[in-house]
């Protein structure tokens, strides 16, 4: 059972009927010390009595939904608690709390080079969960590299478990963005088959949930949903790579409007001919089509020019 985390199946008592019995420990040892009177013979069993009294209300432990507790015998992990409830374990044993609630963390934006190498800022959020209290605890030094969050009266600190979690996500998650948005561009309108940052947002975020839980398993952490969130290029190439975009958007623009202006110049010249409104030589239908795609290709509207002579 080394390295894996198991359940703990140690001694364990209802918390309400351990309490009832430390009480009636309590009550028993305070009749002997009044019993004593001077006899040392009531005396020291009643001193023994209130010393396993003390020992043992460090036994108890109450959990509420998703919490866990990891119990420690003089340094040797003995499983994991995780009953919902009010229970008495061995006194003996270290309790370390943790959360298995899921947990969000949306980080600031950071800067990368997409595959082109163009700098982009990019952010996202992740919804993770603890899943290996053994991996949490044991395989990380989390407990160390908590945040100090309060200090006892004789000089000892309580840590955030929490926070230590949450930092090393924070790190990791860091990581394993830059890996993924480095292995694909931010756009590209030359290929359409090609992943890219801003058109595949659900393949990007598969591979990122991916990513992120083969980074974090040695951890014992979970990563539930990962999702790209902010995407933009970085301001020292935005105004251009925005010109660029508006270039592409116009040349797109020009290419329908030119193939709709060469179907609609043919259609004229077809009826034309079809109906014999006019007999057209090549070089008079090379002056209407040449008119006729300036009118329909032209930004600004056409001013007519009548001609009184002869087409």
């Amino acid at each position: 059972m080394e390295n894996k985390e198991f359940t703990y199946k140690g001694l364990t008592l209802n918390g309400f009927l351990a309490l009832f019995m430390e009480l009636v420990i309590f009550a028993c040892a305070i009749f002997l010390f009044v019993k004593a009177d001077g006899n040392s013979w009531y005396a020291l069993p009643a001193g023994i009595l209130l010393l396993l009294f003390a020992i043992c209300m460090s036994g108890f432990i109450k959990l509420e939904p998703n919490e866990a507790k990891a119990l420690v015998f003089f340094g040797k992990y003995s499983g994991t608690f995780f009953k919902t409830g009010f229970y008495w374990v061995n006194p003996l044993l270290s309790k370390k709390s943790v959360s298995l609630r899921a947990r969000n963390l949306n980080p600031e934006p950071i800067k990368v080079n997409d595959k082109a190498g163009n700098p982009v800022l990019i952010g996202m959020v992740l919804v993770w969960k603890l899943e290996d209290t053994y991996k949490a605890l044991f395989e990380i030094d989390s407990q160390s590299l908590a945040p100090v969050i309060t200090t006892t009266a004789r000089g000892g600190v309580i840590r955030s478990l929490s926070q230590a979690f949450e930092n090393f996500v924070r790190v990791q998650s860091d990581a394993a963005l830059r890996q993924v948005a480095g292995c694909y561009a931010y756009d590209n309108p030359d290929s359409e088959e090609e992943l890219t940052l801003r058109s595949n947002a659900e393949e990007i975020n598969e591979r990122l949930v991916k990513t992120l839980n083969d980074r974090l398993s040695m951890a014992g952490i979970h990563v539930m949903e990962a999702r790209i969130n902010y995407l933009a290029y970085a301001p020292e190439i935005a105004a251009v790579m925005l010109r660029r975009q508006q270039a592409d958007a116009i040349i797109a623009a020009r290419e329908k409007i030119v193939d709709g202006a060469v179907s609609m110049v043919k259609m004229a010249l077809d009826k034309l001919k079809d109906e014999g409104v006019v007999d057209l030589d090549e070089e008079k239908k090379a002056a209407m089509v040449s008119n006729l795609l300036v009118v329909l290709c032209g930004d600004e509207p056409a001013q007519p020019i009548v001609n009184s002579g002869s087409i």
